[in-house]
């Protein structure tokens, strides 16, 4: 017998071998195993009782498979309705598509610490003093300073046809330069004058006319002018959202104004994303203030007056700390104050780059990240050299570049004058405020307790999401 590999047997009798003419063959199929066969309805019956036997099992195993997914999940940047969140293409009004900066999500509303290690030992970035003590902080009575600079006397309203009080708003250009009816129109000379150090400085610094734009309602120039530290912020152009403030004690939330700078494009698009603020102004945390008649088309010219002249527009306040749009403060500010400016006796702190070290590497920078045009960078770097900037990367020791996306500061008349003279310097060169800085702070040079801190100590400061899209310009 021949067993083939189809399952098909051949038997030979012996008989057959007596005549070879004459073999016959018989074919055997195998006979397959004995099995249970269901009919349709006799299956359908089996499966019943399996499950109502083992229900409670079935329920065990798909619960678990859910929280398993759900853990998985843990710590994964959410993705916001439409998009936006996450970055990508999104519709806009009248069916265009409008790209929009990625951002992360998943750091809102964090309180842990940023550490770092120093000489082997994991230290905090930001050093705050315990909450009982924080509790216990108040705003200290201003002190004589031993500065050479006693007042500031801010130039408004003479120079210059038709840029009087009786002058219209307009925002264009009065010169060759973005100097307006805002900023005034800054002439050479005026500003190497403004740079010597002296009792008095006499310097412009925005608000130069009625007619120059900025317009605040008068209730909230009542609110801004009873502000004696303020944490402040602005989106304009309908920008970033609103972060609200976390952190802080209620000591600060009684003594601290938290003012966030609105234009009318902001208020309209926040009104969308349901953050309208309330008959008393406010947006959780935030008092808005909204701008009428932006004195530039340039957002981000637009941007630095609450940045750099807060003085300008808390005119009583004695501290101010900024914080970019793109970030959610996230501290006690009386704490930060005390941290970053009255125990190193500091009238300034300002974050260090973290990339870069010197003014002429950031241009380089600029220029390629497409921020600035080559042309106003090369003349804005051409007069520094021949006022000698040096190369030097270093200011007492540390990075004379600054982030600048977080400012602390005491509002006393140096810093004022250093702020006017940063603003002039954005206005008349490019908006990239990192490239002015080291030149104002070595131009002026009476700002030696200045606290440049590590970026670590920013991070401790705020949540980054980063920006969640461009801001929108206005049409002259």
């Amino acid at each position: 017998m021949f067993n083939h590999g189809n399952g098909i047997s051949i038997t030979v009798s012996d008989d057959d071998h007596d005549d070879p003419g004459r073999i016959r063959a018989r074919v055997r199929r195998k006979k397959k195993k004995p099995g249970v066969r269901f009919g349709g309805a006799e299956l359908t019956q089996r499966l019943l009782r399996l499950l109502v036997r083992y229900w409670a099992v079935l329920i065990f195993v798909s619960a678990a498979g859910l929280l398993l997914f759900e853990a998985t999940r843990i710590g994964r940047k959410p993705t916001s309705p439409r998009g936006s969140a996450a970055g990508g293409v999104v519709k806009a009004a009248g069916g265009r598509k409008e790209v929009v900066e990625k951002r992360s999500m998943g750091n809102l509303n964090r309180l842990d610490p940023t550490t770092r290690v120093v000489g082997g030992v994991r230290e905090r970035c930001l050093k705050l003093l315990p909450l009982e003590e924080l509790q216990l902080l108040d705003i200290p009575v201003a002190e004589e300073s031993d500065s050479p600079i006693k007042s500031v006397l801010y130039m408004s309203g003479e120079v210059g046809e038709g840029e009087g009080d009786n002058a219209t708003f307009s925002r264009e250009m009065t010169t060759d330069s973005r100097f307006n009816l805002f900023t005034g129109n800054q002439s050479f000379e005026q500003r190497e004058e403004s740079f010597q150090v002296k009792e008095t400085v006499q310097v412009h610094c925005g608000f130069y006319s009625e007619s120059g734009g900025y317009k605040i309602s008068e209730e909230d120039k009542n609110f801004m002018e009873n502000c004696v530290a303020v944490v402040a912020t602005c989106a304009f152009g309908g920008g970033d959202d609103l972060y609200q403030p976390i952190g802080m004690t209620e000591a600060s939330v009684r003594k601290v104004c938290y003012v966030a700078f609105w234009d009318e494009i902001t208020l309209a698009a926040q009104a969308l994303e349901g953050h309208t603020p309330g008959e008393d102004g406010f947006v959780g945390k935030w008092r808005v203030v909204v701008i009428k008649n932006l004195p530039f088309t340039d957002q981000r010219l637009n941007g630095k007056i609450p940045k750099m002249l807060a003085h300008r527009l808390f005119p009583h306040a004695k501290y101010s700390i900024w914080v970019d749009s793109k970030s959610q403060f996230r501290r006690d500010p009386l704490g930060v104050l005390e941290a970053l400016l009255w125990r190193s006796n500091s009238v300034l702190a300002i974050s260090e780059h973290g990339a870069r070290s010197s003014v002429y590497d950031e241009a380089k920078a600029v220029v390629k990240k497409n921020k600035a045009t080559p042309e106003e960078v090369e003349v804005q770097l051409t007069q520094y050299k021949k006022d000698g900037l040096p190369v030097d990367k270093r200011f007492h020791g540390k990075k004379a570049l600054a982030e600048a996306s977080v400012i602390v500061r005491e509002h006393t008349p140096a810093t004022n004058l250093f702020m006017c003279l940063w603003f002039n310097e954005v206005v008349r060169f490019t908006s990239r405020d990192q490239l002015s800085f080291p030149y104002v702070l070595w131009r002026l040079g009476v700002l030696d307790n200045i606290n440049i801190f590590p970026v670590c100590t920013r991070k401790d400061l705020v949540n980054s999401m980063g920006h969640l899209r461009k801001a929108k310009p206005l049409m002259t």
